[in-house]
């Protein structure tokens, strides 16, 4: 299936830099070289991917980002940026974007993004459509997971997979609750009929409720004809709400109104639809903690909390990281010209130790990345070592050819750089009782430079305005 992406910068070098980067990816790819224009080709073609600098004439890439997103959210958008624009990436991702790139960024970071990208795009343009998946995939004996934890999940995934139940995931980013929602739909009665995923975090309160129930025409900007939510995409089926914790209170009325009656109204309709739906719901937050505070309604919590199920951290599931490893290994192998065999011992000792705070997510990516840099043979602990700050305390596997200690070289720099820049800022902030108008005095930068690389590194002042 080709994709279709369109590259927004004002830059000449820039475009063609992208252009040749991504030929031979499968992409049908236009360029723009300024926000207006772009803004007019997504009116008239259907794009799923754009990638878009933030800097530029006429219109800014932040302005872009708004427009597309209100006309046309099923757009993934991945923002490209400069060292002292990168506060500003971080205010793009809160807008609905999918990432952010640094220039000067790796033609293989540009590929992984706009492959990561377009297979979201695909995923909830399949929900949208109501197609229904084979599910072989999300069979119990296809998730990897053998250590006692997960056999845990399995255990209780398999009571509740036959039922009706509402069920509840929880855990942290990354752990696979979507493969686990996935395979309660497909372990059921209603695994021939669609099973739509929405990610709750990814889109602002209107465009949730317009997405989830639907719309009239003229019912908002923008709203140019009738349209179907994915209440009724899924109708028959499993609505997998994805960080359910990041909904507001109105949107939390309405849903609440569904599971109690099980009918809704679209957005600027006065008629009542019913729908036949099985709701599963994901979160990584205190949802306890939220409805204490008033933020999440407990009349609606303990309507999704039937079932809950908790999905262990990666951390917590170290005898899985071997089977996973592999199991990502063979998969990337298969999009390689020349395929990796193996981990060596140090390499998987390193894969071992590390914490995985991205948990299952994270892996992945490290062994994507591995695969490439490895180029066909063995996986060594200078491939991945990119993912920890600590490799002495491991073995150092020794490079065994000129062009692997050049890559080997490369990563130590760049981690050597991005340790001292965090210290940098950790440091000055200290000295300076954590006030950040004197730590960039202090050390002779612009604020607004000094805060740039805060965000780089998600260094956060408590009380510094959440929008600087």
């Amino acid at each position: 299936m080709t994709g279709h992406i369109l590259l927004v910068d004002d830059e000449e070098i820039v475009l063609r830099s992208c252009q040749r980067i991504l030929r031979g990816e499968d992409y049908d790819i236009d360029v723009a070289r300024d926000g207006l224009t772009a803004l007019g080709m997504v009116n008239e073609k259907d794009y799923d991917v754009l990638v878009l600098d933030i800097m530029m004439p006429k219109m800014d890439g932040l302005e872009v980002l708004r427009r597309v997103k209100e006309s046309r959210p099923d757009i993934e958008v991945l923002m490209i940026t400069g060292l002292n624009e990168i506060g500003t990436a971080v205010k793009a991702m809160k807008l609905g974007a999918f990432d952010y790139l640094p220039k000067p960024f790796e033609p293989e970071d540009l590929k992984l993004l706009v492959g990561r990208a377009f297979d979201r795009a695909n995923r909830l343009q399949a929900g949208r459509s109501g197609e229904a998946e084979s599910g072989a995939s999300y069979h119990f004996e296809n998730i990897i997971g053998d250590s006692d934890a997960m056999q845990r999940v399995f255990r209780l995934v398999a009571h509740c997979a036959p039922t009706n139940s509402t069920v509840m995931l929880r855990g942290e980013s990354g752990t696979g609750k979507e493969v686990i929602a996935r395979a309660i739909h497909y372990n059921s009665l209603r695994k021939d009929q669609p099973f739509v995923p929405v990610d709750c975090t990814s889109l602002t309160e209107s465009l949730l409720e317009s997405e989830l129930f639907g719309h009239v025409k003229g019912s908002f900007t923008g709203a140019t004809a009738n349209k179907k939510g994915l209440f009724e995409n899924a109708d028959g089926g499993t609505l997998f709400l994805d960080e359910i914790g990041n909904i507001s209170l109105s949107t939390q009325a309405k849903l609440l109104r569904f599971i109690e009656e099980r009918e809704f109204k679209a957005v600027g309709d006065t008629r009542v639809h019913s729908v036949d739906v099985r709701l599963v719901t994901a979160t990584n937050k205190d949802l306890e903690s939220m409805v204490a505070e008033g933020e999440f309604r407990d009349d609606l919590y303990y309507r999704i909390n039937i079932f809950p199920i908790e999905i262990p951290p990666l951390k917590d599931r170290r005898d899985d990281i071997p089977l996973l490893a592999a199991h990502f290994l063979d998969r990337f192998n298969k999009d390689a010209q020349n395929e990796a065999t193996e981990f060596s011992p140090a390499a998987m000792n390193l894969l071992m130790n590390h914490d995985w705070p991205g948990n299952v997510r994270e892996l992945e990516n490290a062994v994507q990345r591995a695969v490439i840099l490895a180029g066909g043979d063995i996986i060594r602990q200078g491939h991945v070592v990119n993912i920890i700050d600590t490799m002495q305390r491991v073995e150092i596997d020794v490079p065994q050819t000129s062009e692997e200690l050049k890559r080997m070289k490369k990563i130590a720099r760049q981690k050597s750089v991005e340790n001292v820049e965090k210290h940098f800022v950790l440091g000055a902030l200290k000295r300076n009782g954590w006030n950040v108008t004197h730590a960039a005095e202090e050390t002779g930068m612009q604020r607004s430079n000094f805060q740039a690389l805060m965000a780089k590194y998600d260094i956060r002042v408590r009380g510094l305005d959440k929008d600087e």
